[in-house]
């Protein structure tokens, strides 16, 4: 049977959402989000402290790094686990639930970290508690991002979808940013001795409070309006909604989509803004106080280019945008890794400034293009599911398999080769399997505007081409009825 093929559309299906009130639901959920980051940070820009300290056992300082990103790798194993669990709640009670739990977990987790003792107080318990603070962590952030980023796609106009959806990308590097800017003050401020000893801890202790202040705003948020149209739909129909193993049967293209997709986003991503600091200092050889200097420099830059690209995704649609950072992280990639090899700070920051820039072109707009994927009634699963395995494979161990390259070739450029190698074959898959999404209706959703005026200009529209996604609606046999979508 063919989903959704009521295609009748009155103006007051139409949402209509001010820009006020979509500033706000990207401020809350920016801000949560800028804390569960700054938390991941901090793991990062310390990796070569918390090696000394949580793995002194291991006699070779470059196997320390690699342990230690071995247990910022693994805690990314529970990631999808996390995003099965809250995906579900998601889809079934709402965006608002779920994102008032991931964040206040993702603080108490933080905090274990700072409280751990070290190796050579407890031994090798230290790395284990290491660890199983590690995948808390990775549990709760399985529904985080990808909730965030649905919240907000839905919360937006479709004509602003981009823009709104680059704010969350600000709120991820707001967080590195402190993390960055928190830990270069204490290696400024404080002896090595002390920072050994004691004042690693800071950072974490802050956790917290943040916590508690992003939880406050997202309490105070109203659920997102696409979510309340489709639980309406749900509740005037019999229906039930897919399960998991329909999820997997019936959208098969746009779930290994969505993984190729976070697949380059975060290989690049986490090469750039977790493992740089760790690979300027052991490869490059600069000191950690300047490495992290030129990385905060680097993503302050970033956060005015990200918002443009998000703009740009808007105007000239967000298939175009991506493509253009696929075709220069394939050509620039190694050029980018050679200026580094230099050695000079000046060679370095411009080496590091051309990935952040080619960062950015993701950064302003996958927030938004990843929940246009998907339906309504499965998007929280299915981008949960898609999107926590990608990252979990090839996202969180992007510093491993970087610092192994490195140490198995002794070449500083294997990492360059690697991320070149991962956009050639993001270019292609993205290029064939994807269609722009950049103004138009979320899948499953009727559209969404910000003034009445507009809804005026939608019902001029023939239904077919407001409703574009009908033809893309999957035949779905079940063994009950037809389940459900936002629109019945």
């Amino acid at each position: 049977m063919q989903q959704n093929n009521n295609l009748d559309m009155e103006p007051q299906d139409i949402n209509v959402v001010s820009s006020k009130k979509a500033r706000k639901a990207v401020v809350a959920t920016g801000l949560g989000n800028a804390m569960e980051w700054f938390d991941f940070g901090l793991y990062a820009y310390l990796a070569v402290v918390i090696s000394q300290l949580f793995f002194a056992g291991v006699d070779n300082s470059g196997l320390q790094l690699v342990f230690t990103f071995a247990t910022f790798a693994v805690a990314f194993l529970v990631r999808p686990i996390g995003g099965i669990f809250f995906g579900k709640i998601g889809d079934k009670y709402g965006r608002k639930i779920v994102l008032s739990t991931t964040i206040i977990i993702m603080a108490i987790a933080t905090l274990m970290i700072g409280l751990l003792p070290t190796y050579e107080q407890i031994g090798i318990w230290a790395p284990i508690l290491l660890l199983v603070a590690r995948m808390i962590q990775g549990f709760s952030t399985g529904g985080e991002y990808s909730g965030a980023m649905v919240y907000i796609a839905e919360s937006s106009p479709d004509k602003k979808r981009g823009m709104l959806g680059s704010g969350l990308e600000i709120g991820s590097l707001s967080g590195f940013i402190a993390a960055s800017g928190l830990v270069t003050i204490l290696t400024f401020a404080l002896s090595d001795a002390q920072m050994m000893s004691w004042g690693w801890r800071i950072p974490f202790f802050i956790a917290a409070p943040i916590g508690l202040i992003g939880l406050y705003l997202r309490r105070h948020l109203d659920e997102s309006p696409i979510f309340e149209e489709m639980e309406q739909a749900q509740e005037e129909s019999d229906e039930e909604p897919l399960t998991f193993k329909e999820i997997l049967k019936h959208y098969k293209k746009d779930l290994i989509l969505s993984v190729v997709i976070v697949a380059f986003f975060n290989i690049t991503n986490y090469m750039v803004l977790s493992y740089m600091p760790s690979y300027l200092t052991e490869v490059i050889g600069i000191d950690n106080t300047t490495s992290l200097v030129i990385l905060l420099i680097t993503m302050v830059l970033m956060m005015p280019l990200a918002l443009f690209f998000g703009r740009m995704s808007d105007k000239f649609g967000n298939k175009r945008v991506v493509q253009i950072g696929l075709v220069g992280l394939t050509f620039l990639s190694i050029p980018a890794f050679m200026l580094m090899g230099v050695g000079q700070v000046g060679f370095i920051f411009a080496g590091v400034f051309l990935l952040g820039f080619l960062l950015s072109f993701y950064e302003g707009t996958l927030p938004s293009l990843l929940p246009s994927l998907f339906f309504s009634d499965v998007r929280y699963r299915a981008l949960a599911l898609t999107f926590n395995v990608s990252v979990s494979i090839f996202g969180g161990t992007t510093p491993l398999v970087s610092a192994y390259l490195v140490h198995v070739t002794g070449d500083p450029l294997a990492p360059a080769y690697y991320l070149a190698a991962v956009s050639i074959i993001g270019l292609i898959v993205f290029s064939l399997l994807f269609v722009q999404t950049s103004g138009r209706a979320l899948k499953g959703s009727y559209p969404t505007v910000e003034t009445k005026k507009e809804v005026r200009e939608v019902m001029k529209q023939d239904p077919e081409d407001a409703l574009w996604w009908h033809e893309e609606a999957p035949d779905i046999e079940t063994e009950q009825t037809q389940p459900p979508k936002t629109i019945s």
